[in-house]
């Protein structure tokens, strides 16, 4: 990655693809942007089309919002909302319905921006959501946007870590099915993980010795091997081999008691070891705040933690918390990347 740029006024740049455009993705993104103190901490840069903005602008009765469109990243304007026009030919927008125009929408959205990032045009992303289904083509075959990124940045590994004031959840295994999780949960893995954690606790987040929570894979954490025996011989192994080195780690806790007890208030990062078993808890606790963050990666990259809402797009009834967030902590982790550098 080449430097990155910052306008005059040292205030980060943020891309923003827009996701699928048939869903929630435009309508949060307005109404996080609609807010003008944001521009005071960060210069939004949106990778659409004034067509998309100004459709979902009038669906949602804003038409006080505005933004300054462009053709190049090299044009924007440091105290707007810009929008940086993909120029694409046919833009069909049906609220609600997906369809493989919106799916491969999104994608260019996010080639576009993912170029600017590379170049060092723009200082971090955070990405609208999009339909894991609908973007599926010859030239895009990922389950969603972290295993993409993960390739496009040429690391060896990420993890997906979700955020929220108070609780930080990464998992070892992520957009697999159920049946493979088992075998999945490697001490390798784990340690993997872990180091990524750690790493981005402090450099992402400026905490100089986080305390890190393992949970364990079965019921109970294995019971002492009567529920199962991967806590005893793969997760314990991987939590000492850290706590030899110096690192509060500890572990492996039940997953139901773990956050049921609040016992999750004391660490500064928990680690799940499958998708359900950390986001179910996270969403439960912070699904209108939550921010979906792609650590172990050169760039930055942020996500709102929910999905298209196909069933809600359209009708304005979408909140754009979680974007918001995603947009801020985007601009925060670029400056304590700086900070700690």
């Amino acid at each position: 990655m080449s430097d990155t740029s910052q306008n005059r006024e040292n205030k980060p740049i943020i891309g923003i693809s827009i996701g699928d455009f048939n869903g929630i993705g435009p309508e949060v993104v307005i109404k996080a942007l609609n807010d003008n103190r944001i521009l005071r901490h960060l210069t939004p840069v949106i990778y659409a089309d004034g067509r998309v903005i100004s459709f979902y602008r009038k669906q949602l009765d804003l038409q006080n919002f505005t933004y300054n469109q462009t053709k190049s990243i090299e044009s924007i304007h440091q105290r707007k909302v810009n929008v940086l026009n993909l120029n694409e030919q046919e833009i069909e927008i049906t609220p609600g319905e997906p369809g493989k125009s919106g799916g491969e929408y999104a994608i260019s959205s996010l080639r576009r921006a993912l170029e600017d990032l590379k170049t060092g045009k723009i200082n971090a992303i955070a990405t609208a959501p999009l339909s894991k289904e609908m973007v599926q083509s010859d030239d895009f075959k990922f389950p969603g946007h972290t295993e993409f990124l993960t390739q496009e940045d040429g690391a060896k590994d990420s993890l997906m870590f979700l955020v929220a004031e108070g609780l930080r959840v990464g998992v070892v295994t992520g957009h697999i099915p159920l049946k493979k999780v088992a075998q999945a949960v490697t001490q390798e893995r784990i340690e993997a993980k872990l180091n990524l954690m750690i790493k981005s606790l402090k450099k992402d987040f400026g905490i100089k010795k986080p305390r890190i929570a393992v949970l364990g894979l079965n019921p109970h954490a294995g019971e002492n091997g009567l529920l199962g025996e991967e806590e005893e011989k793969i997760i314990s192994p991987s939590i000492k081999t850290f706590k030899d080195k110096g690192n509060l780690v500890f572990g492996p806790y039940p997953a139901d008691g773990f956050f049921g007890t609040n016992q999750f208030r004391s660490f500064d990062g928990i680690l799940a070891m499958y998708h359900d078993q950390g986001l179910i808890p996270f969403k439960n606790m912070a699904f209108d705040t939550g921010v979906n963050f792609t650590a172990g990666l050169s760039f930055i990259r942020t996500s709102p933690d929910h999905g298209t809402g196909f069933p809600i797009a359209g009708k304005g009834e979408a909140s754009e918390t979680s974007m918001r967030n995603a947009i801020y902590m985007a601009a925060d982790i670029f400056k304590n990347r700086s900070e700690h550098q």
